[in-house]
């Protein structure tokens, strides 16, 4: 694999296929769980670890799958993953295990890792699909960081709400005084629908504004020079 084509991937699974602002895919846990950054963080380290292994196994057996069956084996395979990452959650997390309840298990059908098996892992070698799978988890990982951070700070104005569940000792950060009264609709599955729209809203921006700078024209260099010289004597 080139670098360049490594670069290709990672800015992909970042930034240009995004799997929550461009694809929208995983509405379930991206608007249940991020009501706090910390549970946004874990089920997206979770979902990495699926997905780059997922990957790496259906790209070394996909010469060996037949084309007719390769979902229901797609399935088996990412379920097993799922049940070792459940179960290592439940026996170091335990309480992050509970929070996090159901949503674990249903990276099973997760629309994000059945797609990129389907479309990427079952077409490309193994560390193409390793890559592709992290840098996609990636790409979730900092927009649910950043929408459960955002939920949280202005819900009940802390941050890191939960990390002694991770890291026993730690306490949340009181961003607001301890007197904030909250904003529960920003807590809520409608305030998370908000807050997501805005996110699309202001990545879209930030790709208008670069698309209309290589648009602009730009003056040649003799032209500057010559401007610039010009003047009064």
């Amino acid at each position: 694999m080139t670098l360049s084509e490594f670069r290709r991937i990672a800015a992909n699974g970042v930034w240009k296929q995004n799997t929550s602002l461009v694809q929208i895919l995983g509405l379930c846990p991206l608007l249940a769980v991020t009501t706090n950054l910390v549970n946004g963080v874990m089920l997206s380290l979770a979902t990495i670890l699926v997905m780059a292994l997922s990957g790496v196994v259906i790209a070394s057996l996909r010469n060996l799958i037949p084309h007719e069956i390769r979902i229901p084996v797609f399935i088996l395979i990412v379920a097993t993953l799922v049940t070792v990452v459940d179960l290592l959650f439940n026996a170091n997390l335990h309480q992050l295990y509970l929070v996090l309840g159901i949503f674990i298990p249903l990276i099973t059908t997760n629309c994000i890792v059945l797609a990129r098996v389907e479309a990427f892992a079952n077409k490309n070698p193994p560390l193409q699909s390793l890559v592709d799978g992290v840098f996609m988890g990636v790409g979730m990982l900092w927009t649910l960081a950043l929408l459960g951070g955002l939920r949280e700070l202005i819900g009940q104005g802390t941050l890191f709400s939960g990390i002694d569940m991770v890291i026993s000792g730690l306490d949340p950060i009181q961003v607001f005084p301890a007197d904030y009264p909250g904003f529960l609709l920003v807590l809520l599955p409608p305030g998370a629908f908000i807050v997501l729209g805005c996110l699309v809203a202001w990545k879209n921006w930030i790709e208008a504004r670069a698309a209309a700078r290589k648009m602009s024209p730009r003056p040649l260099v003799g032209e500057g020079a010559r401007k610039a010289g010009e003047g009064p004597p």
